[in-house]
């Protein structure tokens, strides 16, 4: 029996994507429907973690589906009802500070647009080098922004990265789960 569903969105913190799609699947492994979506830059963008195509097909492989990759494609997100939550994993610092403005110009942005015009839940699992820095004020208004929920971050590196911040991409099920129900997962900032 399918529990709800999920549009499970991707940015460029491509280091993080092994733990993104581990956490899709295990959703998929627990009853949800997903939705795969990309990023224009997470899905054309070949790197030292693999290739964009490789990345696409591991997404579509897991979820069934193919991903949406478009700002025409995801628009549709919220006027048609196609989403219970959406997840965006990795949320780069790049799109929190879009995510934070208002600005509309990628797939993922589109997405999550549409899902919050209709009053649903979007879940963001940061990964971002200056989370701590420049991004810190995008953090700071997204987490006072109504219907938007954070997974719990902690700095990954505080030496070598000190404005660094992670999601604990583990916890992505639990936080879907506390989102949809209207609760952010406490405390939404811990040390490891």
């Amino acid at each position: 029996m399918t529990k709800a569903t999920i549009g499970f969105a991707m940015c460029g913190s491509f280091c993080t994507f092994s733990k993104a799609f581990e956490q899709m699947r295990a959703l998929v492994e627990d009853g949800f429907d997903v939705i795969p979506i990309m990023s224009e830059t997470a899905c054309s963008t070949d790197t030292r973690f693999g290739a964009a195509r490789d990345m696409v097909k591991t997404a579509e492989a897991i979820a069934g589906k193919k991903v949406l990759s478009t700002v025409v494609e995801t628009e549709p997100i919220g006027p048609k009802d196609l989403c219970d939550l959406l997840i965006i994993a990795p949320c780069t610092g790049n799109t929190l500070a879009k995510l934070s403005l208002g600005v509309t110009d990628t797939a993922v942005t589109m997405a999550a647009k549409s899902h919050l015009r209709v009053l649903k839940p979007v879940l963001l699992c940061a990964a971002t080098n200056d989370a701590l820095g420049a991004s810190a004020q995008n953090i700071g208004r997204l987490l006072n922004t109504k219907h938007i929920y954070f997974v719990p971050l902690a700095q990954d590196d505080p030496v070598k990265k000190p404005h660094s911040l992670v999601a604990d991409f583990k916890r992505i099920p639990e936080c879907a789960v506390a989102a949809l129900a209207g609760r952010q997962v406490q405390p939404v900032f811990f040390s490891e």
